[in-house]
């Protein structure tokens, strides 16, 4: 689960950060004495909302190890730790991609994540809780779908919705502040109201919209566990799954914020508000789906 929500935070900060910088150096060629250049503002917005996006990407796999304290694996000390590095390569291979590092974290709890810019340079690292209490095939499996979601590029591609998603909220954010500006503060020119509207929308905007972020994360997780099944086969995944269940008690110490790139999460039911926000469907639902395979 810890991919995401690192990421969506890593974005909103650089693209606060990119603001305010830019509102410091007066950077708003967009706005012109008859009011804003629509075409000049999402040409704007799009540049900086892409950029914002990929430099969350190139971010993810550093912070993701700082975020977990993963210690990778540079030479296996058991054959714990040997029979993770020979899986990973086995199952990069079948996925045609390059090895990713390997690497542990310290959480008692079952999980993996696996992250990176680049497919053939990923990082798939699991809980020492899961490496302990699962079985190899149980193992096998929860690594297999790590895999697939570096094999599917679904870093790359979230990154692409999430610069789209950038750009309309930098837009939006800037139009109602010089809405706002102009019709309650009736700045002549551009004010200071026109900046706090703007912050504070860019802030607003951008968690309304990770809704749409957590929708793709579902969905894409729907797939990871289908080349699961197909790297390790959907016994094992289903088993792993169903242990997972049977551990849903157990406190998470996977840092929320990267609770989207894991394995364990959904345990929400139902249609809710957490349910909206949320990176993974409920494991019921999963194994439901894989038995249909």
């Amino acid at each position: 689960m810890l991919r995401v929500l690192l990421f969506l935070a890593t974005n909103i900060a650089v693209l606060i950060v990119a603001s305010i910088t830019l509102s410091l150096l007066g950077v708003r060629g967009y706005l012109t004495e008859n009011g804003i250049n629509f075409q000049a503002l999402l040409l704007f917005c799009f540049v900086f909302g892409m950029s914002g996006a990929f430099i969350s990407l190139l971010l993810s796999k550093f912070l993701a190890k700082m975020a977990t304290k993963t210690r990778l694996i540079t030479k296996p000390a058991n054959e714990r730790e040997a029979f993770l590095v020979q899986t990973v390569g086995m199952l990069a291979r079948q996925a045609n991609i390059g090895m990713p590092d390997v690497g542990i974290f310290p959480a008692e709890q079952a999980n993996a994540f696996a992250t990176g810019f680049n497919r053939n340079k990923a990082l798939v690292a699991i809980s020492q809780g899961m490496l302990s209490r699962y079985t190899e095939s149980e193992i096998k499996a929860v690594l297999a779908h790590e895999v697939s979601h570096v094999a599917n590029g679904d870093m790359i591609t979230m990154t692409l919705l999430q610069g789209v998603i950038n750009t309309f909220v930098m837009f939006l954010a800037r139009v109602i502040g010089y809405t706002v500006d102009k019709a309650v503060f009736r700045s002549k020119e551009i004010g200071i109201g026109y900046y706090i509207v703007v912050f504070l929308c860019e802030i607003i905007l951008s968690i309304l919209a990770s809704i749409i972020v957590m929708w793709f994360s579902r969905r894409r997780e729907y797939a990871a566990d289908a080349g699961a099944a197909r790297f390790a086969g959907s016994t094992s995944m289903i088993e792993a799954l169903e242990h997972l269940q049977k551990e849903s008690g157990m406190p998470n110490q996977m840092p929320q914020s990267l609770n989207a790139f894991g394995i364990a999460e959904g345990k929400h039911k139902g249609f809710s508000l957490a349910h909206l926000f949320a990176s993974h469907p409920p494991l019921e639902k999963r194994i439901e789906a894989l038995r249909k395979v």
